[in-house]
Order: C-alpha cells, then structure tokens, then sequence
C-alpha cells in the first residue's frame, strides 16, 4: 500500500453520522493512513441514523477494519481518554485531523480550550501545532453562540466546512448529497476522488 496521506477522523454526535462514515469509507479507499476517533453521542447518533452496530471499545477498531476494507496498519481507532494516543500529542507524527460532523459542544470546546477527551484535545494539538483542522458543523439554525464560536475558529486557521450540500449537480439520492461534502472534504485534505464532476467539467 502506497502511503497518501495520514488523517485523523473525529465523528461527533451531531446528526449527520453518513457524512463522517462515507469520508472513512473515502479515505481508507484512498489508501490515506486513518486514526478513528468516536463520541459516546456518535455512537448513540450512529445508531439511530444508520444500520450500523459498533461494537464496545475494545472491538473497534478490529470492526472499523474489517467492514471499512482497511488493510493491516492502515486504520486505528483510540477511545475518548486514551491519553497515550498519538494524536494527544504535539510530538506526533503531523496529521490532518477531520472532526464530521462536529457538534455545536465540540466547537465551543475546541474554542475554549477545553480538552476533556481525546478528541478536544486532538483538536488542541492540531491548533497549537498549526496543522490541518476541519470542522464540519451540521447544526441549523445556528446561533450567535455557534456563529462566535466558529468565526474564532476560523481566525485561528481552522477550515469551517459546514454540512451544506449544493445541488447544482441534480442529485437524486440522499448519498449523492452525502457525497457532495464528502467532495469538499477530500479536496480541502488533497486526497484524490471521482466522487462527483468539478464545476465546468462534463
């Protein structure tokens, strides 16, 4: 397996669990390196949106493994307070970090500095190290809350990437809008896909 590129998938509890699903499904397609970070209202979210069943902690990443396609090394997956995991740490191996979809809790978190589990502190070290952070918000009608918390992010370089699908493209099926993020997010990381046509093209 050619090495692409290393990503670390956050998935929070907001609605929109296929938008972080179909990006695994993308990235592990890609050959990108995955770290597979979960919330315990993910998990709830999952459940309820899809006919997904995780299993507990210490079966995930074996699951994610095997139903995502994923080659040996390719896909790891850490648990909320696994503080020995390497996206804890600034002196880890650089990773673009892909939080989809991200809560209105974890964007005041990440704003705050508030790093009560591995996922605002993944956050953290990706802010303080000045590497690549996406936030993709799927939360409506947002308030001056969610909006203030955003726009600090987005002075601080983080790329804010809401779920908004276009539909430019005449989509029909519920997964082609799912797609149409999916797209955004894999170009804004630089991972090749054909996921649908650029504007222009045929």
């Amino acid at each position: 397996m050619t090495e692409q590129k290393s990503v670390t998938l956050a998935i929070t509890g907001a609605s929109g669990a296929q938008y972080g699903l179909r990006l695994l499904e993308c990235l592990v397609a890609s050959e990108c390196r995955v770290h597979v970070l979960i919330s315990d209202a993910a998990r709830v979210v999952i459940a309820t949106e899809t006919a997904l069943e995780l299993p507990d902690d210490e079966d995930l990443e074996e699951f994610l493994i095997d139903n995502f396609d994923a080659e040996p090394g390719q896909l790891r997956a850490s648990t909320k307070m696994d503080w020995f995991s390497p996206v804890a740490s600034g002196s880890a191996s650089p990773s673009a970090l892909v939080i989809c979809p991200a809560s209105g809790g974890t964007l005041s978190a990440i704003a705050t500095g508030a790093s009560n589990n591995l996922i605002e502190r993944a956050a953290d070290v990706a802010i303080k190290e000045r590497r690549q952070l996406i936030l993709v918000p799927r939360e409506t009608p947002v308030s001056q809350i969610h909006l203030e918390n955003m726009l600090k992010l987005a002075r601080m370089g983080v790329t804010i990437l809401p779920a908004s699908p276009g539909f430019y493209q005449n989509p029909r099926t519920v997964d082609e809008l799912v797609d149409f993020i999916v797209a955004r997010i894999l170009d804004q990381l630089g991972v090749d896909h054909r996921l649908m046509p650029r504007w222009g093209e045929e």
